[in-house]
């Protein structure tokens, strides 16, 4: 069986930190040097306090799911449902979500405030997508 393949996104030198960070097994994201607020997407100032000191800094890499939903349309070849597309809260600062997919877990056993863990997906040249699974 061929693994299903994702499209690439495009890295730039503003966005990197995230889809990079994961050789390193860390989950980066913008933080503002003046409020220390986190920036994703990536933008030029903070949005709480309009700075332009941004700098990327890695983050625990622990959240909790905020919400789910289980998909069954098979959208994607390869990528056979049924599989969870979940919001995902960032334990630093949980206005900062992410939609990701929960990995290594029963669909049944996923729920609203399960606590989860980053985990990566190494897609080749140099891109790793941030995923979630049950925290141990």
């Amino acid at each position: 069986m061929t693994k299903p393949s994702r499209l690439l996104p495009l890295v730039t030198p503003e966005n990197e930190h995230y889809w990079q960070g994961g050789a390193r097994d860390e989950l980066c994201f913008l933080c503002c040097q003046d409020c220390s607020h986190y920036v994703h997407p990536p933008a030029p100032l903070c949005p709480e306090c309009l700075s332009r000191k941004l700098a990327p800094r890695a983050v625990s890499g622990r959240a909790v799911v905020h919400t789910f939903t289980v998909n069954h349309q098979p959208w994607i070849p390869g990528f056979d449902p049924p599989y969870v597309v979940a919001i995902v809260e960032i334990e630093e600062q949980p206005s900062l979500r992410l939609t990701t997919n929960v990995k290594n877990c029963a669909i049944e056993d996923v729920s609203i405030g399960m606590p989860v863990q980053v985990c990566f997906e190494d897609l080749g040249d140099g891109v790793f997508l941030p995923l979630f699974e049950p925290r141990a």
